[in-house]
């Protein structure tokens, strides 16, 4: 199951430190991602997905406005043993789905050099390469995605 839910939900902060945590550890350091950090301010969606029961956190990822056409997908993440069963199939289709309800027609995504795993799926989901943009501009960490909403 998928639901909304605010920023500052005690679980999605869990599932987002979660994530903090592993890429800390791919990356070797805590300095990986450039920019300002998503928070209660900028994000405009945030939804959270739940085991089959509906009792555990599974995945959660979140968009946050660029423009009046066009949204990021932030933390964008899935518990390791939830990979792989359509979860993350599932919060991307949820999140586009809300991004097309509020008008924006393209999405735009960052991950990084060392999520290869986070690449293959964005390129299977149907998103393109794209320039770096934004603050991610001379990141030598940053790969940067677009989809254009149908």
């Amino acid at each position: 199951m998928i639901e909304a839910r605010p920023w500052d939900d005690p679980a999605g902060a869990a599932l987002r430190a979660e994530q903090r945590a592993e890429l800390d550890t791919r990356y070797g350091c805590d300095d990986h991602e450039p920019g300002a950090p998503p928070s209660a301010a900028d994000i405009d969606v945030f939804l959270v997905a739940t085991d089959l029961g509906g009792t555990r956190l599974v995945g959660c990822g979140a968009l946050r406005r660029l423009d009046s056409t066009s949204a990021e997908i932030k933390r964008m993440y899935v518990v390791p043993h939830a990979r792989g069963s359509g979860v993350a199939t599932g919060l991307l289709r949820a999140l586009e789905s809300a991004a097309a309800d509020r008008g924006w027609t393209t999405l735009r995504l960052e991950t990084g050099t060392a999520q290869l795993d986070a690449q293959r799926f964005y390129q299977r989901e149907g998103y393109c390469h794209i320039p770096l943009f934004g603050s991610y501009v001379g990141s030598d960490l940053s790969i940067c995605y677009e989809r254009e909403l149908r």
